[in-house]
């Protein structure tokens, strides 16, 4: 006869009604221009960031989250507003200034029992992150939206959810770099390069060769069906430095590269 008097660890999240947090001055208004390499990749990334704190707590950190990122998007304005399509039928951000989505939740237990963070969960990690209910396209779900979530031990976990198409890796890391520098009273190191009108495509345009990238291909793997009979699989490889270190070695083994920094 089995023991039943083992249990899964269950995460239960309180979470309060999402409010709009905009910029806490005025910011440009109008059409945000959206490069044909943000068109390609316009999915909603979801990342946690997990604080603990030992003494000072988490009582305030709602009201200091909410006052850093509204001061922070007067720099990052174009997070405030929302997608939409252009004339040309391509994304665009209308530069609203409605504001990021912010949730506040509370979870029912200390941060120590959500287990290893370093390997995925879909399941509790879906409660640290807020998704906008009803959204049918990612023209409804705001570029930015944030669940801060606070625990009994004083810690909180910030859940993000940002469109590709507005912040890659190194892009959103620099946000929220910045986000937690005015959090903490600080001048933002990186200020944020948001004219993407560069990367515009010449008007008339001048085609000089074959742009395969954007070939329509014939998909013949019906991955599709694949993804919707098969249990998906979720598994995280953590890498030390030492571990890096020796992956850069190793790239750099057959001389073709002469270094490995971004490895």
């Amino acid at each position: 006869m089995g023991d039943n008097s083992y249990k899964t660890f269950e995460l239960n999240v309180k979470k309060e009604e999402p409010t709009l947090v905009p910029p806490a001055a005025e910011t440009e208004k109008g059409l945000y221009f959206l490069s044909n390499l943000d068109q390609n990749i316009a999915v909603i990334v979801r990342t946690l960031y997990y604080y603990k704190s030992d003494s000072k707590g988490n009582e305030d950190v709602v009201e200091v989250m909410k006052k850093a990122l509204s001061d922070v998007l007067v720099h990052y304005y174009p997070l405030a507003g929302r997608l939409s399509i252009s004339t040309e039928g391509k994304l665009i951000v209308d530069c609203t200034g409605d504001g990021a989505v912010f949730v506040e939740a509370e979870a029912n237990c200390e941060m120590e029992e959500v287990g290893d963070i370093t390997k995925p969960d879909p399941v509790t990690d879906g409660k640290l992150i807020y998704d906008v209910p009803g959204a049918n396209n990612i023209l409804e779900i705001p570029p930015l939206v944030i669940q801060v979530t606070k625990f009994r031990c004083g810690g909180f976990v910030l859940g993000l959810s940002m469109n590709h198409c507005m912040n890659d890796g190194i892009s959103a890391m620099e946000f929220v770099n910045s986000w937690g520098e005015t959090a903490r009273g600080l001048p933002i190191k990186v200020l944020p390069f948001l004219d993407r009108s560069i990367l515009k495509a010449r008007n008339p345009p001048k085609i000089e060769f074959p742009h395969h990238e954007f070939a329509q291909i014939e998909d013949i793997s019906d991955t599709t069906k694949l993804y919707e009979e098969e249990e998906m699989v979720y598994r995280s490889f953590c890498f030390e430095p030492e571990k890096l270190e020796k992956l850069k070695k190793k790239a750099m083994e057959d001389g073709v590269l002469e270094n490995a920094l971004h490895l």
